[in-house]
């Protein structure tokens, strides 16, 4: 849902003036850090091309931090256990890390990114849509998406 709303609806306007508001007064509140990271985040305190860059970014790599996340949690499941808050013990349901598990995935994850890649290289626009080159208009909302 962040990724969708950083990409798509704050820069399309739909909410754009409510989104930055409501990230901005919850960044801004922070002791000490609130200001500096409002305008690490935005690059100030106004909603322009610069911010548009930004959530742009964010868009692209807040699915790889919520991936990298969810691999850090699986790690420490997998070393630690789940702490039940019943205090039963999990021990016995821990699953040891096998090296042959480990580097399957990794050549699985790396011959689809190799494939992905290559795809991005030969071709980059066949997976792309033709509205992708309208220029964003806040004021008007997109044809695909009205009542």
């Amino acid at each position: 849902m962040g990724t969708a709303f950083m990409g798509y609806v704050l820069p399309w306007g739909q909410m754009s003036l409510w989104g930055a508001t409501v990230i901005t007064n919850l960044l801004s509140a922070v002791p000490y850090l609130g200001n500096e990271l409002v305008k690490w985040l935005w690059g100030g305190f106004s909603v322009d091309n610069a911010t548009l860059t930004r959530f742009f970014a964010l868009h692209f790599l807040l699915p790889f931090i919520i991936a990298a996340l969810t691999m850090i949690h699986l790690l420490f499941l997998h070393q630690t256990g789940s702490s039940f808050p019943l205090g039963l013990t999990s021990n016995f349901d821990k699953i040891p890390f096998h090296p042959y598990f480990s580097i399957k995935d990794l050549m699985g994850v790396s011959v689809t990114l190799m494939l992905f890649i290559l795809l991005n290289l030969w071709e980059p626009r066949i997976l792309g849509d033709p509205e992708n080159f309208i220029p964003a208009n806040p004021l008007v909302t997109p044809v695909h998406i009205q009542p």
